[in-house]
C-alpha cells in the first residue's frame, strides 16, 4: 500500500466522521442551560448521571460528550456528574454560573387557570403524575437528534426562564418559549422522535410530548389540533397539529419546551445560531 493511497484513505475516513459528528446544542453552564461535558474518545459509550438523572451522551468529531441539563433552581457552584466508561467509574466537576431571569407581568382571562378550584384539583395532580412520568423515562436512543428545528413559522417570543406574576399571582418560571402565531398554524416536530403522549391537560391545552431518546424530551403546547398518536413515530419537520388558544394562555401561540435529563432548558440552544 503506497503513501497516496494511505493519505486518500485517511482523508476519507476523516471526511465520513465529520459527516457523522454530532451537532451539539450551544453550551451555557447556567440554571435552565445546558452543559457539555467531554467523556473522552474510547470505543465504547460512556454512562452518565446527573443527580439521580441518566444523562444524554453522544458522539462528535473529538469523542464521546455528555448533554446535562441543568434545572432552573439549580444552584450556582460546583456540581459533579457521575461517569460510568471502559476505564471504570469517576466524576466530572461542572460549574454553573448564576443567571438572573427577567420578570414577566401579565393576565389572563379565564382565571380559573391562575388559581383552579378544588374540583380541578384531582385533574391537575393526575397530570402532573404523568408529566413525570414521561420527564423522568430515559429511552437508550443510540443516536439522538439535536439539531432541532423552529416548530412553526413564527416570531419567537416568551423567552425562557422569565419569572412570572399572572393576574397578580406569582407563578411558576416560563418552561419554554413561545412563537407568536394565529390559531391554525402548522406545527411540525422539531426533531425525528416518538409520540409519548397527545392529549388535553388543564394548563398547557391540548398538548403533544415528543421522546427524542437518551432524556431528550420536546413538548408542544395550546394547539387547536392534534395530528398524531401516542406510540407514533415522527420524522424531523413532521406536521404534529395546529397551533391554538387552548390551556392557560393569553391569546392565541405555541409554546415549545425543551426537557434535557428531566429539566426544562432553553430551547433556543437547540436552533441554529440564526434563530437564538
Amino acid at each position: 500500500m503506497n503513501a497516496s493511497f494511505l493519505r486518500l484513505a485517511c482523508l476519507a475516513l476523516g471526511f465520513l466522521a465529520a459527516l457523522s459528528a454530532h451537532a451539539l446544542p450551544q453550551e451555557a453552564a447556567v440554571p435552565g442551560g445546558v452543559a457539555l461535558v467531554r467523556l473522552g474518545s474510547g470505543a465504547g459509550r460512556p454512562q452518565a448521571w446527573f443527580g439521580e438523572r441518566r444523562v444524554a451522551v453522544v458522539r462528535d468529531a473529538k469523542g464521546w460528550v455528555a448533554l446535562v441539563g441543568l434545572p432552573l433552581a439549580l444552584a450556582p457552584g460546583e456540581h459533579a456528574l457521575r461517569v460510568v466508561s471502559d476505564g471504570g467509574e469517576g466524576s466530572k466537576t461542572l460549574r454553573v454560573a448564576a443567571k438572573q431571569y427577567p420578570l414577566q407581568r401579565f393576565s389572563v382571562p379565564d382565571h380559573r387557570k391562575v388559581e383552579p378550584p378544588p374540583e380541578d384539583m384531582l385533574r391537575i395532580e393526575r397530570e402532573q403524575k404523568r408529566i413525570d412520568e414521561i420527564k423522568s423515562a430515559f429511552r437508550d436512543a443510540p443516536d439522538i437528534d439535536t439539531a432541532f428545528r423552529q416548530p412553526a413559522a413564527g416570531r419567537l417570543t416568551g423567552r425562557f426562564g422569565l419569572r412570572r406574576i399572572i393576574n397578580g399571582l406569582e407563578r411558576m418560571p416560563h418552561a419554554g418559549i413561545d412563537v407568536a402565531v394565529p390559531v391554525g398554524t402548522p406545527v411540525h416536530a422539531a426533531g425525528s422522535g416518538v409520540v409519548v403522549e397527545a392529549g388535553d391537560y388543564f394548563f398547557n391545552g391540548n398538548s403533544v410530548y415528543i421522546d427524542h431518546g437518551q432524556g431528550l424530551v420536546t413538548l408542544y403546547c395550546h394547539l387547536d389540533r392534534i395530528e398524531v398518536l401516542p406510540g407514533e413515530p415522527v420524522a424531523a419537520g413532521q406536521r404534529i397539529g395546529l397551533s391554538g388558544n387552548t390551556g392557560r394562555t393569553s391569546g392565541p401561540h405555541l409554546h415549545w419546551t425543551v426537557l434535557l435529563n428531566g429539566a426544562a432548558v432553553d430551547p433556543r440552544l437547540f436552533l441554529p445560531r440564526t434563530k437564538r
